[in-house]
């Protein structure tokens, strides 16, 4: 198949065994596995991902995603009676917030949801009804003089629906990674969770650049794409900063060529949603705020991205689109058979993948 050929969603399925999917991390975040694959050639070498630092090479700009997961995921009912959970989305202010409710169809508007755990008690007023294009919802928290400490003690970590378990505190170490800094996400940058502070000096003394900008990893990142004409989906916005430190280092590193190696989906977006040219007509990334709804699918021109670093993608995801954008549909299709063949583990805290 050819990038020109016009892609459906259908063509970004795949089939996956269910013991393929990680359900614990891997403890040793350096240690999970790690597929290099050179997008030129096809190439695929197997290695670990403390052995990055051997394909990365010095004058590289290393560009992070420092958002912060946030405990978003609560159990709750009805005042009715009836189990309900709520998945923070994006506050609002004054106490409102975004959020997906599940079920979300019995909850009408002027519901009331009832948190109560370990003594802490808070309630949630549904704002309105089910929006007819998506599921979400939005909710305003009372009940209490403190609503920022009760959501605290009475929030989970939000794990993904296929890591069947209650999270745990390993979980709440884990599912972070280690240079999280801006509270916000409700779902980890989960190709960042492999690197270990050791990591990441080795790679500052090698000369490879370290850079950070945040995108809140939020509804945009997991929405399901439900039509088969996929230029036709549109993504939920997500929140992103800049800063003028970030949008020199990387501006710097376009200019003078050098390669910019992106760590996750969330990092490609947000440079590729916000590059433009100076005023000599060079890329740059602009110090900003602001909200990234760029959908990256095949066919796409990458202007800032050399090199990524990746997990392994739910099928029919705008994820594997995007990594299917910048390797190549037929490469990615060859490369997750090859990972599922040699027994990789998928998903948030499965393995990595390292695209040249």
């Amino acid at each position: 198949m050819t990038e020109n050929t016009r892609l459906r969603l259908s063509d970004f399925d795949y089939a996956l065994p269910a013991e393929r999917i990680a359900q614990e991390p891997v403890l040793d975040r350096t240690q999970a596995r790690l597929m290099v694959l050179d997008r030129a050639t096809g190439r695929i070498e197997h290695r670990r991902f403390k052995d990055l630092a051997e394909y990365l090479r010095p004058g590289d700009c290393l560009v992070l995603n420092d958002t912060r997961v946030i405990k978003a995921r609560f159990f709750g009912r009805k005042k009715t009676g009836g189990k309900v959970e709520i998945l923070l989305l994006k506050d609002q202010g004054q106490h409102e917030w975004e959020v997906l409710l599940r079920p979300g169809g019995r909850l009408k508007q002027g519901a009331e949801i009832v948190l109560d755990e370990n003594g802490v008690e808070l309630r949630a007023l549904v704002l309105e009804g089910p929006r007819q294009d998506s599921g979400l919802r939005r909710i305003r928290f009372f009940g209490t003089d403190d609503i920022d400490r009760a959501l605290d003690a009475l929030g989970r970590v939000p794990l993904p629906p296929y890591i069947d378990r209650p999270d745990t505190e390993i979980d709440r170490e884990l599912y972070q990674t280690v240079f999280a800094a801006r509270r916000g996400a409700v779902a980890s940058p989960t190709a960042g969770l492999h690197f270990d502070r050791a990591l990441l000096d080795d790679l500052g003394a090698r000369g490879v650049e370290q850079v950070f900008i945040t995108l809140h990893v939020g509804y945009g990142t997991f929405q399901p794409v439900a039509l088969e004409e996929i230029e036709r989906h549109r993504m939920h916005p997500e929140e992103y900063f800049i800063s003028p430190e970030s949008s020199e280092a990387v501006s710097r590193a376009l200019s003078e060529g050098r390669r910019i190696v992106a760590c996750g989906t969330t990092v490609v977006r947000t440079l590729e949603a916000t590059v433009r040219p100076d005023a000599k007509g060079s890329p740059m990334i602009p110090a900003e705020s602001g909200l990234a709804s760029l959908f990256i699918h095949p066919p796409f021109e990458f202007r800032t991205v050399g090199a990524m670093i990746t997990n392994f993608h739910l099928p029919r995801t705008t994820l594997l689109m995007l990594v299917s954008a910048f390797a190549g549909t037929d490469r990615i299709r060859a490369a997750y058979q090859e990972a599922i063949s040699e027994g990789y583990r998928f998903y948030s805290y499965g393995d990595a993948m390292l695209i040249l």
